[in-house]
C-alpha cells in the first residue's frame, strides 16, 4: 500500500510493506502470532501517537498498539492494521524524594526495574524482564512482590491517554477518576497509554527464594501444606503451588525423572532471619526429593527466566481463579502432567496482603477476593507443527482446574479471544460497567485490538 505515506508532522519512524524492516518490525514475542499488518508507525513522542490514532481512523484501519509485544493473544499486531509501536517511548524519569517514576509506554520491566533499584526502590511488577510496562500494567500486574506491595495498577498515579478521536488526556484519581478506573485492569480497551506515573516503595533489592520439589504422589500433602501456607504468611511472602512434569529427565533423581512433580516455589521480600518461621507450614508433611534455597538481587532474577521465554518462541497459557482446589481435581491434574509436552505446567499464585485489601470495585481488576490465580501455560515451543499438541494440552488441564474456579479471570493470561471472554474476564457487573464507559470514551470502539469491550447501547 504505496499511498500509506506519513502524515504531516509525524516525526517517528514510517514502515510500510515495502520497506525495509518490515518483516522485522511486525513481529511480536510469540511466534506463533504471525500478521501482517498494513504499516507499523513508531512514535517519537505523544504527539506523533495522536497523529497515527486520527490517521486510521481517517482511513477506516483497525487500530493495533504494541508496547512490548507481549500479547498472549497477538492483540499488539493485526492483518491490516496500524500498529501503533511504542517502542521509542521508552524513558524512566526516577524522582527519588518523591519517590515516584514516570514511565514511557514503551518501557520494558527490566528498565523500570534497574532504575528504580538504583535508589532502592521499586513498582512491583512481572516475571519477565523484556515484558512491556504498558500492556503488563493495563491488565493488572502480577509479581514476585505483589503480597507486600499490590499489583501494578494498585501504584499508579496517573496516565497520559490519547484516545479514541486523538485528543491527549490525563486520567488519574482527580482528573477523569472513571476512565482512571477503567484503565486499572482494562486499559487497553480506552486508549493508547503514552505515559504512566507510579508511586515506588522502599526495598533493599534482596530477595529470599526457596523452591521445593516433591513427587507428585504426594500432591495433597504439598496442596494441603500450600494452603495453611496461604493462611499463615505475612505480606512479606508471595509463592506460587505447581505441578508440572520432572523434565529435562536429565535434571532429576532417576526415581521421578519425566514423571509429575508438585514444587512451592516462595519469595520472601523481608529480613532472611524471618523467612523460616513465616514459612513453617512446610516444614511438616513428605520430605521434598530437593530443595533450593538462598537470597538473590531483586534485579537479577528478574529477569533469570528471559532465555527461556526469548522471542522467537510460541506460546500459549490461560488463567482462572481459585479459593482451593479439590482431591478430585488435584487427582486429574496429576494424571493430566503425567502427558504434558515440554515443559508445560499448572500454577497457582497466591493472592492475599495488599492485593486483597484494595476494595473489589475499586478498580477494573476483577476477582480481588480470590484466593489463588491459577493457570495452565503451555511454556515455549520451536515448531509450528506441535502447535495442536501444546495448545489441546493447555486447554485441557483448564478444563480440569475449571471445576474449582471462583468468577473472574487475568486478562494477561488469555491466549484465545472471541464472544463472552471480556465478560467471562470482569463478570457481568464490571463488564456492564465497563461497556458503559466504553460508549463514553471509545463510542466507535476504535481499540478493539484486545479483550474486547463492546460500547454499551445508546
Amino acid at each position: 500500500m504505496t499511498e500509506l505515506t506519513a502524515p504531516t508532522g509525524f516525526a517517528g519512524e514510517w514502515i510500510r510493506p515495502i520497506d525495509p524492516g518490515y518483516d522485522d518490525a511486525r513481529r511480536v514475542w510469540n511466534a506463533a502470532i504471525d500478521r501482517r499488518p498494513a504499516l507499523v508507525a513508531r512514535p517519537a513522542a505523544t504527539p506523533d501517537v495522536a497523529l497515527a490514532v486520527r490517521y486510521a481512523r481517517e482511513r477506516h484501519l483497525p487500530i493495533a498498539v504494541r508496547g512490548g509485544g507481549h500479547s498472549p493473544a497477538g492483540h499488539s499486531t493485526g492483518d491490516g492494521a496500524v500498529v501503533i509501536d511504542l517502542r521509542s517511548l521508552g524513558e524512566v524519569e526516577v524522582d527519588a524524594r518523591r519517590r515516584t517514576a514516570r514511565v514511557g509506554g514503551g518501557t520494558l520491566l527490566s528498565a523500570l526495574d534497574k532504575a528504580g533499584q538504583a535508589h532502592g526502590l521499586v513498582v512491583p511488577v512481572g516475571v519477565i524482564g523484556h515484558t512491556g510496562v504498558g500492556g503488563l500494567t493495563l491488565g493488572g500486574g502480577m509479581g514476585r512482590l505483589q503480597n507486600k506491595f499490590g499489583l501494578t495498577i494498585d501504584n499508579l498515579q496517573a496516565v497520559e491517554v490519547v484516545l479514541a478521536d486523538g485528543s491527549i488526556v490525563t486520567a488519574s484519581s482527580d482528573e477523569h477518576p472513571d476512565l482512571f478506573w477503567a484503565i486499572r485492569g482494562a486499559g487497553h480497551n480506552f486508549g493508547v497509554v503514552t505515559r504512566f506515573e507510579f508511586r515506588l516503595r522502599p526495598f533493599d533489592g534482596k530477595l529470599n527464594r526457596s523452591v521445593r520439589l516433591y513427587d507428585g504422589r504426594y500432591v495433597h500433602d504439598v496442596w494441603a501444606m500450600a494452603a495453611q501456607l496461604a493462611e499463615t504468611v505475612p505480606d512479606e511472602v508471595s509463592f506460587t503451588f505447581g505441578i508440572g512434569r520432572a523434565v529435562p529427565e536429565s535434571d532429576y533423581p532417576d526415581d521421578v525423572a519425566g514423571r509429575p512433580m508438585a514444587f512451592v516455589a516462595v519469595n520472601h521480600c523481608g529480613d532472611a532471619a524471618d523467612v523460616e518461621r513465616d514459612t513453617a507450614a512446610l516444614l511438616g508433611g513428605p520430605a521434598p526429593f530437593n530443595t533450593l534455597s538462598g537470597q538473590v538481587d531483586y534485579v537479577t532474577i528478574q529477569t533469570a527466566n528471559d532465555e527461556a521465554m526469548a522471542w522467537g518462541k510460541r506460546s500459549y497459557i490461560d488463567g482462572l481463579f481459585t479459593n482451593g482446589l479439590s482431591a478430585g481435581t488435584l487427582d486429574a491434574a496429576v494424571q493430566h502432567v503425567a502427558s504434558a509436552p515440554g515443559e508445560a505446567g499448572i500454577g497457582l499464585a497466591r493472592f492475599g496482603g495488599a492485593v486483597r485489601r484494595v476494595a473489589e470495585d475499586a478498580t477494573a481488576f476483577p476477582s480481588r477476593t480470590a484466593a489463588f490465580e491459577m493457570s495452565a501455560d503451555a511454556g515455549a515451543w520451536d515448531d509450528a507443527a506441535d502447535d495442536d499438541r501444546y495448545i489441546g494440552w493447555c486447554r485441557e488441564a483448564m478444563a480440569i482446574l475449571a471445576r474449582d474456579a471462583c468468577p473472574g479471570r487475568y486478562v494477561n493470561e488469555i491466549s484465545d479471544d472471541g464472544d463472552g471472554v471480556a465478560r467471562s474476564i470482569y463478570g457481568d457487573a464490571k463488564y456492564d460497567q465497563l461497556a458503559r464507559l466504553k460508549r463514553a470514551w471509545d463510542p466507535d470502539n476504535v481499540f478493539r485490538s484486545n479483550q474486547n469491550i463492546e460500547p454499551a447501547a445508546g
